[in-house]
């Protein structure tokens, strides 16, 4: 078995973070894993994205042209990166800032207004974790209390944010089961 999963969006949407925390959960749970960020002009405004590869074998390369999953949290990300999912994977798409659809009736749709849940939970900033929890909940690509352990590690270090972030994970699966 393996996965890929390209997450993509503006720069400062948390991208590179969702794509590290579920790295993080997959080694978790014994799988092999490659993360790979793009930095560069992305970090002031541009598209930013990462690819994340699990697998229950060695991954030989890393770079994937093709990924089973996509999550998109701008419409540009959408766009470019859309046509390149393979069939049967899932488009997860924020609905808050992308106002089309894929146009792909051979993969799962997922629609959900990640911006809109965040606010309703306090901070804008909490949008990448309803995100990730949404997919993570429709995919089943590593077990919810696993994913939430890893967020919890990852936000240790400002614990104030771990409430705000466990109630972004609770309403990304709500909004997954719609």
């Amino acid at each position: 078995m393996q996965s890929e999963i390209m997450f993509a969006g503006f720069g400062g949407q948390g991208i590179l973070l969702i794509g590290k925390v579920l790295a993080h959960a997959a080694m978790e749970e014994g799988y092999e894993v490659a993360w790979v960020p793009s930095y560069g002009p992305e970090m002031r405004g541009g598209t930013a994205y990462c690819t994340v590869v699990i697998s229950d074998r060695p991954i030989g390369s890393p770079i994937i042209k093709n990924p089973l999953h996509l999550v998109a949290m701008n419409g540009p990300s959408l766009q470019k990166f859309a046509p390149t999912v393979k069939k049967g994977g899932i488009i997860f798409i924020n609905s808050s800032l992308i106002a089309f659809g894929s146009n792909r009736d051979d993969v799962d749709e997922l629609q959900v207004p990640v911006v809109d849940i965040a606010k309703d939970l306090g901070s804008v900033k909490a949008a990448n974790i309803v995100a990730l929890s949404a997919f993570v909940s429709r995919s089943g690509i590593v077990p919810m209390e696993t994913l939430k352990t890893c967020i919890k590690e990852e936000f240790s270090k400002k614990p104030k944010l771990i409430p705000l972030n466990m109630a972004a994970v609770a309403a990304g699966e709500k909004a997954a089961r719609k």
